[in-house]
């Protein structure tokens, strides 16, 4: 018998909808769907379709008009605004198209950044913390340079650096490769894949169709909806 994953996100009824002036405009609507431990998700669908959007419900930056979000089997619907806070912080890393480095800090300074909202963790323990990770991403002789002196590349590889600090289980990516050639784009994926290997829960959104490579789940935002995708030649 095949052991099923553990659940981390399960999204129950979920709609998202915007007020246009008079008009109600309907993202997606009735959503349901869980997302595991040790897995690689990616998101797909035409520009609009609401991909960032889900990403930033997952990521506990938005909210749903209506529905629930369970995180740990445990309902956000009526936390406060610092309890969600804390939630994002322990278990969320979040990984962006544009990289959103601080320009006037170097490698080993964004890395350590969020680690600065923990006050448990003490300046030795950041700094340990963030060569690791750097050493790990293979940026151990670029710790002291700043954002603009960075590849696209290497810039995205601080950023998933600094998305790991706070160690979270889950990984959230909007578009994470938008900006870089195949060549780096498939060291980004294959950087986050190994993160699912290693256990955590990683969701991409994602144009390019590379991602089928790597992704043990793929869904498509289509017609306000979100259904599974099978590809043969995935």
């Amino acid at each position: 018998m095949v052991k099923k994953e553990k659940n981390i996100i399960l999204l129950k009824n979920v709609c998202k909808q915007y007020k246009l002036k008079r008009r109600l405009i309907t993202i997606f609507n009735d959503l349901n769907v869980e997302f595991c431990e040790k897995k690689f998700y990616a998101i797909i669908g035409e520009s609009g379709a609401g991909k960032s959007t889900l990403i930033n419900i997952l990521g506990l930056l938005d909210k749903p008009t209506s529905g629930e979000y369970l995180l740990y089997d445990k309902s956000c619907e009526d936390l406060k605004d610092n309890e969600i806070a804390d939630l994002r912080r322990d278990n969320i890393g979040l990984i962006f198209q544009d990289y959103l480095l601080n320009p006037y800090m170097n490698a080993l300074e964004n890395v350590m950044l969020p680690m600065l909202i923990d006050k448990s963790i003490d300046g030795d323990e950041r700094e340990k913390r963030a060569l690791v990770l750097l050493e790990k991403f293979g940026l151990k002789k670029r710790i002291t340079h700043m954002p603009g002196q960075l590849s696209g590349g290497e810039q995205q590889r601080v950023a998933i650096a600094r998305a790991l600090a706070n160690n979270p289980q889950i990984i959230l990516a909007d578009e994470p490769t938008g900006n870089l050639d195949e060549k780096n784009e498939m060291l980004i994926f294959d950087l986050l894949k190994k993160l699912s290997l290693e256990g955590k829960c990683v969701i991409v959104v994602s144009h390019s169709k590379n991602i089928k490579k790597y992704a043990d789940v793929i869904y498509e935002i289509n017609n306000n909806t979100l259904n599974e995708v099978k590809y043969e030649n995935k």
